[in-house]
């Protein structure tokens, strides 16, 4: 019996959206391949879907393309002898930064039905965000029933493509940045003389406090910013020193940093 989801490559990206939907549907339905045989073996011991070969991979309905858009392409003309012998029903999933629907379709002869998602690292807990968009092939109760199954990611969001690599410098690199802004709050704690550990578990605990009540409250950022900020008060000198050193400058170019590569991997 041909399982539902064939990934095809299972690295960082690629194994965190196995364990998202083998949240939302049965592991028996879902099979990994990966160049490296190991890797894919651990996945399936984790989370209880299976080990197959690139054939059987690709020979499940919706077959996902864990990648790096440098691979595609040749991933794409193994798949393309494959893919032409089958009289049934598939989709194209694919993850590679850059490289359009049309793109993917035109490798595989034209006629290929394909998603295109970019989701980010968050999506193995649960607290992702995978941005979604399709080519005219694939139907609505397709895509809705493969959105329904990755739902355990977190926010699946539907984007017009020509906006994708854009949400992909946001969503998709953003982690990073995340990443090195809650380091960097916690080396100032430190320098102020907490203890590494408690440092790290403020800043983090506080970056996902302060998204939480952003998304509930519904507000502008700003707006929650300056709720903090009393006059003459300590948070607003740390604003100041935030805003003389560039702070939201240099976010606004690492964005603009990712979305330039992005579009050049293309």
């Amino acid at each position: 019996m041909k399982t539902k989801y064939g990934f095809i490559g299972t690295g960082n990206m690629g194994s965190a959206l196995v364990k998202a939907v083998c949240r939302q549907i049965s592991p028996s339905e879902v099979i990994v391949n990966n160049r490296t045989a190991e890797k894919a073996q651990a996945l399936a011991a984790l989370t209880g879907c299976k080990v197959g070969s690139l054939l059987t991979a690709a020979e499940s309905k919706y077959i996902v393309l864990g990648v790096k858009p440098q691979m595609l392409m040749g991933l794409l003309e193994d798949l393309k002898d494959i893919l032409c012998t089958r009289t049934d029903r598939y989709i194209i999933v694919s993850m590679a930064a850059g490289v359009d629907t049309d793109r993917i379709a035109g490798a595989l002869g034209g006629g290929a039905p394909v998603i295109r998602i970019m989701p980010n690292t968050p999506v193995e807990i649960g607290k992702g965000v995978v941005l979604a968009c399709r080519n005219d092939l694939v139907s609505d109760e397709e895509f809705e029933e493969f959105k329904s199954d990755f739902a355990q990611a977190g926010l699946v969001d539907d984007i017009d493509e020509k906006l994708m690599d854009a949400g992909s410098a946001l969503s998709g690199c953003g982690p990073a940045f995340v990443y090195m802004a809650i380091e960097a709050l916690a080396d100032g704690a430190v320098q102020c003389g907490l203890k590494r550990d408690k440092a790290i578990a403020y800043a983090a605990n506080t970056v996902m406090g302060a998204s939480a009540l952003l998304l509930e409250r519904g507000e502008h950022p700003g707006a929650l910013k300056d709720a903090v900020c009393s006059p003459g008060g300590s948070t607003i000198a740390g604003v100041h020193a935030l805003e003389r050193d560039g702070f939201r400058n240099a976010l606004m170019d690492a964005v603009c940093a990712s979305y330039d590569r992005t579009k050049g991997l293309g």
